[in-house]
């Protein structure tokens, strides 16, 4: 025979509450941001030793001197920046704060969720919510075009 529960109103009640409240939490702790890709997923640089031919992933001229473009890599969102004219660098446009897509602004790169910005050269933390920087993709300049891979 199995002893009886003694459940009062009131332990039900706090029960209850507890479990919504940690329901509302979860649903405010995710990005809802259409844009939202998992953190994951985001490309970086220590890739795998069985690399394919590079790929074309922008022309220089599509990338203004100090500033920024967004593309992407294997379907995944990056961008590309030109700090100094012929030097091309790329970072994950995945945001460190909550996966949300970060896009190019005139001279930095922005978060539209939370308002991270991110150094449009080296793709370090200038504000915002965000722990750490984009994470680095490594792309060569070959001519006028930009590869990656």
């Amino acid at each position: 025979m199995t002893p009886a529960l003694n459940l009062s109103r009131r332990t039900m009640m706090l029960a209850g509450g507890g479990a919504a409240a940690a329901v509302t939490l979860a649903a405010c702790s995710s990005p809802t941001d259409a844009a939202t890709v998992p953190p994951s997923s985001a490309p970086t640089d220590s890739g795998s030793a069985a690399a394919a031919s590079p790929t074309e992933i922008a022309k220089l001229a599509d990338i203004p001197v100090g500033g920024g473009l967004a593309a992407t890599l294997d379907g995944q969102p990056i961008l590309l920046a030109q700090p100094t004219k012929g030097t091309v660098v790329a970072f994950s446009a995945i945001c460190t704060h909550q996966g949300c897509k970060v896009k190019p602004a005139a001279t930095e790169f922005d978060c539209p969720c939370h308002q991270s910005r991110y150094d449009l050269a080296t793709g370090e933390v200038l504000g915002g919510p965000a722990p750490r920087a984009l994470d680095k993709v490594t792309v060569t300049v070959d001519g006028d075009t930009v590869l990656a891979g």
